[in-house]
């Protein structure tokens, strides 16, 4: 697997976004004020992330999507340890995410790769999305943000 940034020419992976991001208007808000970087598995777009910068010193992984039918194989955790990477060689000093409280993969994941849970966003996924989004059988509602000191 290659991880690369997307250049400014390439059309965005919308649908691999979407996956992790059921909000067209906020994925094409924060990629536009972002860095999108792709994974590539023989040739074909399969895994993305984007980086924000937030305030000084501090970026935001703000979407990891891998291909649903690739789960489980590895690469969530390659885009998440090759996210860290690049936040440290950019000079930052600290790396955050948020993800749904009802993603208990995801939790797991980013705490595997090094983040710790420092707070709850209650009603995030309420006040920020018009539509209910339902995560393992429950209505997501609150976000849970971690960080990662460099």
């Amino acid at each position: 697997m290659i991880i690369r940034r997307l250049q400014p020419s390439e059309p965005q992976p919308t649908e691999l976004l979407l996956l992790a991001d059921p909000s067209t208007a906020l994925v094409k808000d924060y990629v536009s004020r972002g860095q999108c970087y792709v994974a590539e598995l023989d040739a074909q777009i399969i895994g993305v992330y984007v980086l924000l910068p937030t305030r000084p010193g501090t970026v935001e992984l703000v979407n990891v999507a891998v291909a649903e039918q690739l789960h489980g194989r590895g690469y969530g955790k390659q885009l998440v340890t090759h996210a860290i990477s690049q936040a440290r060689a950019f000079g930052y000093a600290t790396i955050e995410i948020g993800t749904g409280s009802t993603g208990v993969a995801q939790l797991a994941l980013y705490q595997k790769c090094g983040f710790r849970m420092v707070s709850i966003d209650r009603d995030f996924f309420i006040r920020h999305y018009e539509e209910e989004i339902y995560e393992n059988g429950m209505q997501l509602r609150d976000m849970v943000r971690l960080s990662l000191d460099l």
